[in-house]
């Protein structure tokens, strides 16, 4: 009996609810004009009087439509947001004072008339739903009490179906809106869901076309590099060691010279095709200050990420800082997910031959060689796991090894050699 809720199923319990009323209360007049009681027409004024009251009150809820959700009271029903004694509405202290004059109203006819006790019926529900249900069941356990008290006082005797009819009521009355509340809220719990859902789709399209964005840059990236780039890089040493070959004055020595330079323009240019395409953390600064600010995003109050560097760092060619960049991307992803840890250390090391990137957490570990491989390879940087990682190292002539053990924190390390540092100078 949720006005909040402006359903179809809601609003026909409410033109019930008021039908159920209005017929007890005509029951009520006709009852009393029929037998030509001494106080009919008393009995037809309260009845009148409560009719009026109800009328004037149901019209003012069903005027005033609801701004927000409001939080649930102590009962786990929801209320309507509305300002308190602004209109009649469940929670509001003119609800409350509205649903005492109708009680109030009520008493009066019980004394009048025996036929009103049936009107405590629709009284269950309007309490049920106007007071918060610490008030409300002791509400209508009064009501029921004064329902079997009319009946008693007015028959003059005691029958079973006074005590059984008020109490079945009650209990039909209690149950039916306790049953709608618990509905309702399955009903708002599967909102959510589904708003949560679609949501959740959308971030997950989008951070897949992102995924494939990224991807599809470094493919082109390693693509250029490895072939175009080096291409021309081959072509330029050719002509170089051509244009060194040939005498100053020679007449092809021009056009080699040209040819050498045009060479070296379209390198220049396809280096900036592949520095255009590398990944974003990886445009503004160093593959270091990348890596911190990877820890510096995934530290939260749960972890704590740190970063160090060993050694002295070199300038690396871009598939490296990629490889080692999206290693760490994927594995600090999975400490996330998976490893439940406190804390995890990135350290990035140069050394003479090689530079090596260690991931290394204090969480719950796994055995590599079980099960739990592929459960872990499901990182959150676009699906990198083991396979994917230890594909990448074998690219680039590297190794990918890890250690883990169950409750013992689990270590990545990515091992690439240097490329011929004259080599690349030459290139």
């Amino acid at each position: 009996m949720d006005s909040r809720s402006h359903t179809h199923v809601t609003a026909a319990l409410r033109l019930c609810l008021h039908a159920l009323l209005a017929g007890l209360l005509a029951l009520v007049v006709v009852r009393a004009v029929g037998e030509g009681a001494a106080d009919t027409a008393a009995v037809v004024a309260v009845t009148l009087l409560t009719a009026a009251l109800y009328a004037a009150g149901a019209a003012r809820s069903s005027s005033v439509q609801p701004k927000d959700s409001a939080q649930p009271t102590d009962s786990a029903r929801p209320r309507t947001s509305v300002q308190p004694g602004t209109s009649v509405q469940p929670g509001t202290p003119a609800g409350a004072w509205w649903l005492g004059g109708l009680w109030v109203l009520w008493a009066v006819l019980l004394v009048l008339s025996p036929d009103a006790l049936w009107v405590a019926f629709p009284l269950y529900f309007l309490q049920l739903h106007f007071l918060p249900m610490r008030w409300a069941l002791p509400a209508v356990v009064v009501t029921a009490a004064a329902a079997i008290t009319s009946f008693v006082v007015h028959r003059q005797e005691i029958e079973p179906g006074a005590f059984i009819g008020p109490l079945i009521g009650a209990a039909v009355a209690v149950a039916t809106v306790l049953g709608y509340d618990a509905l309702f809220r399955e009903s708002e719990r599967r909102r959510e869901l589904i708003v949560e859902l679609v949501a959740t789709r959308a971030d997950l399209a989008e951070a897949e076309r992102t995924a494939g964005t990224l991807a599809e840059r470094e493919r082109l990236a390693r693509e250029i590099h490895d072939t175009l780039a080096q291409g021309l890089s081959s072509i330029q040493l050719l002509l170089r060691a051509a244009e060194r070959s040939l005498p100053e004055n020679a007449p092809a020595t021009p056009h080699v010279r040209a040819a050498r330079e045009a060479a070296q323009a379209n390198l220049a240019e396809a280096r900036s095709f592949v520095r255009a395409l590398t990944p974003p953390d990886l445009e503004h600064g160093s593959l270091a200050a990348a890596l911190e600010r990877l820890c510096a995003r995934t530290t939260a109050a749960e972890l704590t990420v740190r970063f160090a560097v060993s050694g002295t760092p070199v300038e690396l060619p871009t598939p490296y800082e990629v490889a080692l960049l999206r290693t760490a991307q994927s594995a600090l992803a999975n400490t996330v997910r998976h490893a439940e840890a406190r804390r995890a250390e990135i350290t990035l090391s140069f050394m003479d031959t090689s530079v090596a990137l260690d991931v290394v957490d204090d969480g719950r570990g796994f055995d590599p060689s079980g099960a739990p491989v592929p459960e872990r390879g499901t990182g959150g940087d676009g699906g990198f796991g083991l396979p994917a990682m230890r594909a990448r190292a074998g690219s680039l002539g590297g190794a990918l090894s890890v250690e883990s053990a169950p409750g013992q924190g689990t270590a990545v390390a990515l091992t690439l050699p240097l490329p011929d540092t004259a080599a690349e100078r030459a290139a």
